[in-house]
């Protein structure tokens, strides 16, 4: 712990006394709890806590100046290649809205609507679901600034999605940041691994699973067609399931995109992936500690697609495809939008390429970013499945 620790940019006093708050609170819930919680538990607070945890409080997230940079923030090829998606599904369904949850500084919205305005095809409202006030201010903001008066007339912020929904919803990472469980094999069975507070610090420690847990773990070996090994860590989203319900019940008739890093169970549940896929972000720098920085870093866990189309079509979706980032991009035709940019000079055109090579090359975005399309009411073929639809491998 400490040698990560050691690599990472220093905090501010203030900083430092704000994680010493929200740890204060965390150590309250693991006393009352006595003394251990779910990981689940855990990351819900860390990045949750009203006021003190990381989604909650008024840190930059994103960005050169923040902790991670996602595709919308990389490069605006992002947004107006997903425009030309929504452009195909909204001459099927007419101008009806598009509903984003967890829209980051709102770029992608503001590239994704540029581009639909100059194709003649806006929807209807532009909807968002966010839980930071932070970046709700700056999703204003950035689309004040960029669509003027159609963005004061025409986008609403929510705290949930409405009902009998007819239209698009869209997500980007945002299925990496729900709360999971972690789970340890022993022997023939499987422990939780949880939170405790031991030697003036959070630790890990292990407690019997759930039964909850125990079926999940038994569910992924079903499907794997195989044990997990003796000391196999690894982890599953509880949360993931119950909000693709949610979503299938709010909605009427439509398509949902679902772009985030992630791996078919297969995959993720390698033999030799046997410490998981946990993840934190502060200031660029990647680390697997959770328990450093606490409300100052993002926690994050790879996503098994295969458990979102399992949800899916349990909950009355259709899987329409599934794809890796780069081919999405390249079936909706970036390369066209790319020669469409206007730029002046050799180097304007060449940081172009460049940030169209970090949302397609397989060593950047192109291949650990997936895309998952699920329709509900809506058969027409999506144009991002149909240079390579990975499906069968779900």
């Amino acid at each position: 712990m400490s040698g990560i620790q050691g690599a990472l940019p220093p905090l501010t006093a203030e900083e430092a006394a704000h994680s010493e708050r929200l740890i204060a609170v965390i150590r309250d819930t693991i006393d009352a709890a006595g003394g251990w919680i779910s990981f689940e538990q855990y990351m819900e607070l860390a990045l949750y806590a009203p006021g003190l945890g990381y989604y909650s409080a008024g840190s930059r997230k994103l960005g050169a100046a923040g902790d991670f940079v996602t595709a919308p923030e990389i490069s605006p090829l992002f947004g107006r290649t997903l425009a030309v998606q929504c452009e195909e599904i909204l001459a099927s369904l007419g101008p009806v809205d598009l509903l984003e949850f967890g829209a980051g500084t709102g770029v992608m919205a503001a590239d994704l609507l540029t581009e639909l305005a100059e194709r003649g095809c806006m929807p209807h409202r532009y909807l968002i679901v966010e839980v930071s006030a932070d970046l709700r201010e700056r999703q204003c903001a950035t689309l004040r600034a960029r669509l003027g008066e159609w963005a004061e007339q025409h986008v609403e912020w929510l705290d949930r999605p409405p009902r009998g929904f007819t239209g698009i919803v869209l997500a980007n990472e945002l299925l990496d940041a729900f709360p999971v469980e972690r789970f340890r094999i022993r022997g023939d069975t499987a422990n939780s691994l949880g939170v405790t507070w031991q030697l003036g610090r959070l630790d890990w420690s292990e407690a019997r699973a759930t039964d909850r847990s125990l079926s999940a773990v038994r569910t992924i070996e079903t499907a794997l067609k195989r044990p997990l090994p003796d000391g196999y860590t690894s982890e599953w989203s509880p949360r993931l399931a119950p909000w693709i319900a949610t979503l299938a019940g709010s909605m009427e008739r439509g398509v949902v995109l679902l772009i985030d890093y992630g791996l078919p169970r297969a995959q993720y549940y390698r033999p030799d992936r046997s410490d998981g896929t946990l993840l934190c972000h502060f200031r660029h720098h990647f680390h697997p500690d959770p328990f450093i920085h606490v409300g100052l870093q993002d926690i994050g866990a790879w996503v098994d697609f295969t458990a979102v189309a399992d949800a899916a079509v349990t909950a009355g979706f259709r899987v329409a495809g599934f794809a890796t980032q780069a081919h999405f991009l390249i079936g909706n035709g970036i390369e066209k939008l790319l020669g469409a940019i206007p730029t002046s000079d050799l180097e304007g055109r060449l940081q172009v390429a460049r940030q169209a090579m970090m949302l397609t090359l397989p060593a950047d975005m192109g291949e650990r970013f997936k895309v998952i399309g699920l329709t509900k009411g809506y058969d027409a073929p999506l144009a991002g499945f149909s240079v390579r639809d990975l499906a069968a491998t779900l």
